[in-house]
């Protein structure tokens, strides 16, 4: 008999409390083992943040037979930051060691002869809170030239120097480039500020109570990363009252502003560097008498200098420049107060990965001094929990630094399972992974896209669509994917909206993607919004999600497990148990249990057990007909190809768990 050894992070017999903790508590850990060998120990290897490597003996719980399982009690230090473990085997002839599996996911591990992959847990601290309004939100996110011109005439604002103004608001975009692939003329359709004042009714019949704008700062681009002047509104937008404007009026109805803060670089073209010697004021690349010279960072002045991955066009700033903090952080109207007192309710960082931390922490502090309520976001495309950056690892996720992140492993584990590329049990092991080394307060408060400005379109990527980017292929006919594709990839969408709605974490919108726009990466994901030509019936499917999300707190703060993951199928319930929900806050008892198949062609009968759940009274959410029965604990259910089913129970009996 070989020896069989067993350790699954995802379950409380072997490691209690599951997942992430707080600060200075108690972890208990367990190990099994089937040896027929002589057991020398069993230990477990300890270390915090690659430091003071720890070898501990394991306590012997119990023997059954040749089965023998070990445990031990370790304590979180009084700091945040990862700990890491894994287990030595000690054998009458020789060692082994047990860690976790190859793909580092978590749960159930993998025994090895030497170099063990490690688990991880996540130490955070108290100020770690995401706030509730946040986390009940629906996101919207508008890439302001692209959404809505508001004036009455159509007459585009202020259009700027060599710009490009589209004849039609709904050409297809496109970048206007010399031989060397460098821009010469940007170009614009005429989206402003005012236009998404007279969306507001739309956005919030939609469902939406948050919008996060692209940046809308003074600067020489359309998707302006390349700020001129943080202190205004870009004059093709309106102006700061204008901005003021629609933080009111979007406040009245329920819905917050948040802002897109490019804080690592400026643009060449901009009052602080005015290398194009556009601004009377000097700028650090006409001189170093200027008083930005010290921002940035030169080689040799005034045309070497550090910029933003080899891009001259966005020189770095150094953000540990005292005068540059002060600026944007900690001055009376530095520029995060400014716009928060004009309205706005929070920040989204751009390549946050590239700001110190200790400029990161500095902005959530006097925001959470401004007001408590605000929420920063970063722009973190892999498991924020273990984001290492430049040789350091990041605390994003640990409390005094981020409220939330950009969820981009979300939206591959979603895409890639409705497409095929992983099954059922990937996608739980992928989700599964986020539960583990995120908090609570994180987990349930990243924000969830699946679409954004920087990504090849949703329903392009679900209509598997050519990888070409020839543009003469967009140009052929309305839309790039085939009727055939595109049906296909409508009906994945309506499953990863599901899914989007009623999974853990804040779902974001990109603008165009409830009504069917697509398009392959930049600058095609960026097209106008085809107002008075929308996919009608997936408008609706938005509405009715979303209204079904925000009806129901079970989908905001309900519990979260996955019952059944198997090809094809996923199966999981929501649930706020007790009168209590994820965070011990009293909420009304509900259940929902959500099921998703994302076969092209094969309808399923699967069997799940439910006997840790009282099912009998729950009804479908949607307008699907969902033919389940239970018996003895299990629920039988009918699941069409690319079906989704949500059964509820909105007065839910609470049933205790079996232990």
């Amino acid at each position: 008999m070989s020896n069989v050894h067993m350790h699954n992070s995802h379950d409380e017999y072997f490691r209690k409390p599951f997942g992430a903790t707080k600060i200075n508590s108690r972890i208990k850990l367990r190990f099994k083992l089937r040896s027929e060998k002589q057991l020398v120990a069993v230990n477990l290897i300890l270390w915090r943040d690659g430091k003071n490597v720890k070898k501990i003996e394991m306590t012997a719980e119990k023997k059954e037979g040749l089965l023998h399982t070990y445990f031990i009690e370790i304590g979180t230090p009084d700091e945040c930051g990862l700990m890491w473990y894994y287990f030595m085997i000690e054998e009458e002839d020789g060692m082994c060691f047990y860690g976790n599996n190859e793909q580092k996911l978590g749960g159930v591990g993998k025994t090895y002869q030497i170099n063990a992959i490690p688990y991880q847990i996540t130490v955070y601290n108290e100020k770690l809170k995401t706030p509730n309004w946040f986390k009940e939100a629906v996101i919207y996110q508008i890439f302001p030239d692209r959404f809505y011109n508001g004036n009455e005439d159509g007459v585009v604002l202020n259009p700027k120097k060599n710009s490009f103004i589209y004849a039609n608001w709904g050409d297809k975009p496109l970048y206007i480039k010399d031989e060397d692939g460098k821009i010469v003329r940007w170009e614009f359709f005429g989206g402003n500020l005012l236009g998404i004042i007279k969306k507001l009714d739309y956005l919030k019949d939609l469902g939406i109570n948050a919008i996060y704008l692209n940046p809308i700062f003074e600067a020489r681009s359309n998707h302006r990363y390349d700020t001129a002047d943080y202190k205004k509104i870009d004059s093709m937008l309106g102006d700061n009252d204008t901005f003021k404007e629609l933080c009111k009026l979007a406040s009245e109805k329920g819905i917050n502003i948040i802002l897109d803060g490019v804080f690592n670089h400026t643009g060449c073209d901009s009052i602080y560097f005015n290398r194009e010697n556009t601004y009377d004021e000097l700028g650090a690349y006409q001189s170093k008498d200027s008083k930005y010279y010290d921002w940035y960072n030169f080689k040799s002045h005034p045309s070497e200098y550090e910029c933003w991955w080899g891009v001259d066009d966005l020189p770095n700033v150094n953000e540990d420049n005292e005068d540059y903090k002060n600026f944007i952080i900690h001055g009376q109207d530095s520029i995060i107060k400014k716009w928060m007192r004009l309205g706005a309710k929070g920040w989204r960082l751009d390549v946050v990965d590239e700001l110190p931390e200790k400029f990161v922490k500095a902005i959530w502090n006097e925001m959470k001094e401004l007001d408590n309520e605000s929420v920063l976001i970063g722009e973190v495309w892999e498991d924020a929990s273990n984001k290492m950056s430049y040789g350091n690892m990041r605390g994003y996720a640990m409390g005094g630094e981020l409220d939330s992140v950009m969820n981009y492993p979300f939206r591959a584990a979603i895409i890639d399972f409705l497409v095929g590329k992983i099954n059922a049990q990937d996608f739980r092991a992928q989700l599964m992974s986020l539960k583990e080394n995120y908090p609570k307060q994180f987990f349930y408060g990243a924000m969830n896209l699946i679409g954004s400005h920087d990504r090849v379109r949703i329903l392009t990527l679900l209509g598997e669509a050519p990888k070409s980017k020839d543009l003469s292929v967009m140009k052929k006919t309305k839309y790039i994917l085939s009727d055939e594709k595109r049906h296909l990839a409508i009906d994945r969408m309506k499953l990863a909206v599901a899914m989007q709605m009623t999974l853990p974490g804040v779902p974001s919108i990109y603008y165009g993607d409830e009504v069917g726009m697509e398009g392959y990466e930049d600058p095609w994901n960026r097209g106008a919004f085809p107002w008075g030509n929308v996919d009608k019936d997936l408008l609706e499917w938005h509405k009715k999600t979303i209204r079904m999300r925000k009806e129901n707190d079970v989908f905001i703060f309900g519990v979260w497990e996955i019952l059944y993951a198997e090809g094809d199928v996923v199966v999981y319930a929501r649930e706020i148990m007790g009168s209590k929900d994820v965070f011990n806050e009293d909420k009304k008892n509900q259940l929902a249990i959500v099921a998703v198949n994302r076969n092209k062609e094969k309808d399923y009968e699967i069997e799940v057990d439910v006997s840790n759940y009282s099912v009998e009274k729950m009804k479908s959410a949607t307008y699907d007909v969902a033919s389940f029965v239970v018996d003895e604990g299990k629920l039988q259910l009918s699941i069409e190809r690319l079906g989704v089913v949500v059964l509820l129970d909105t007065n839910y009996k609470f049933k205790p768990k079996a232990s």
